[in-house]
C-alpha cells in the first residue's frame, strides 16, 4: 500500500515520512511495520503494515482534494444557536470533532476547522476549543503546504483569508445577526 520514503498522513499527528519498513518478532511471528518519521515534531513511531489503514494512515491530498478544502472554507457555514454555546454543547461537539479527527481526512478537519472559527466569531472560545483550532489549523497548512509547494505560513494565511470575512463578533456594528 505504501513504499519506502512516502510521506503520508497520520490522523491528529499529521505528516511523516515512511523512513523504514522494519521486520521484528512480535510473540514470536515475523511482523512488519512501517517506521514513521512526522516532519514537523521530533517522533517516530511503529505501525504494522497490515493495520496501516485502520490506523487511518493515508496518501498526502491531491490537488483536487485541497481546492474542495478551500471550497468547503469558502462556503457559509451552518448557523449555531446559542444554546449550542454552552459547556455541555461543547462536550457533545469535541466528541464529535474527536471522531472525526480519528478518520484523518482533509475534509474532516476542515469541517471542524470552519466550525471552529464560526464559534470564535460568537464568543471567546474555550481552552479546549483554542487547542483544537490550533491543533486542525497546524495540520491543514502542514498538508497544505507540502501538497502546493509553498511556506506553511502562507498555507496558514490561505485557510484564515477563507474564514475571515463570514461573520463579526456578536456586539460589533457590522454583526451580521446569525
Amino acid at each position: 500500500m505504501f513504499s519506502l520514503r512516502d510521506k503520508v498522513v497520520y490522523p491528529g499527528h499529521g505528516v511523516a515520512l515512511i523512513n523504514r519498513i522494519v521486520e521484528q518478532n512480535v510473540v514470536g511471528k515475523k511482523a512488519t511495520f512501517y517506521e514513521l518519521t512526522f516532519l514537523n515534531k521530533d517522533l517516530t513511531i511503529l505501525v504494522p503494515t497490515a493495520s496501516a489503514a485502520c490506523v487511518g494512515i493515508r496518501h498526502l491530498s491531491s490537488e483536487e482534494e485541497i481546492l474542495n478544502v478551500f471550497l468547503l472554507l469558502s462556503e457559509p457555514t451552518k448557523k449555531f444557536r446559542d444554546y449550542e454555546f454552552t459547556a455541555s454543547s461543547w462536550n457533545r461537539r469535541n466528541k464529535q470533532y474527536r471522531v472525526k479527527m480519528a478518520q484523518g481526512s482533509i475534509k474532516a478537519i476542515s469541517e471542524i476547522y470552519r466550525d471552529l472559527k464560526l464559534i470564535e466569531a460568537e464568543k471567546d472560545l474555550s481552552f479546549g476549543e483554542k487547542n483544537l483550532l490550533q491543533q486542525t489549523e497546524k495540520l491543514l497548512a502542514e498538508e497544505i503546504s507540502l501538497v502546493r509547494s509553498t511556506e506553511p505560513d502562507r498555507a496558514v494565511e490561505q485557510i484564515r483569508s477563507l474564514c475571515a470575512p463570514k461573520l463579526k463578533r456578536r456586539g460589533s456594528e457590522d454583526y451580521m445577526g446569525l
